[in-house]
């Protein structure tokens, strides 16, 4: 079993940056591969960033490529998402996930644990 709480949402503006954190309890936290989703209103939730257990491999969304990058701290049981050059598109909530599943999986439903969520907001 995993818990997850995100942090560092915010309002930004175009251009600007913001540091996500999830921070995960629960000992398998260091064997699971872990990723961000998020989802605007009226739309789907969509796949962000992945990245395996050991932090050696990472996946991203054509549309983030170049300004987020995703990292773990496996001693510290967080995992982070650096958003830079947010544009308004990037606004939406953002969620943590966690899946023991081998693989970088950019499909929500492999994932078996979410967080809450926290709010991105980029203005123009």
């Amino acid at each position: 079993q995993v818990q997850l709480v995100e942090s560092g949402g915010g309002l930004v503006q175009a251009g600007g940056s913001l540091r996500l954190s999830c921070a995960a309890s629960g000992r398998t936290f260091s064997s699971n591969t872990m990723g961000w989703f998020r989802q605007a209103p009226g739309k789907e939730r969509e796949f962000v960033a992945a990245i395996n257990w050991s932090g050696t491999s990472t996946s991203y969304t054509d549309s983030v490529k170049g300004r987020f990058t995703i990292s773990r701290d496996n001693a510290k049981n967080t995992v982070y998402l650096q958003m830079n050059s947010l544009k308004p598109e990037d606004t939406a909530v953002y969620y943590c996930a966690a899946t023991p599943r081998s693989g970088l999986s950019v499909g929500a439903a492999r994932y078996d644990y979410w967080g809450q969520g926290t709010q991105v907001t980029v203005s123009s």
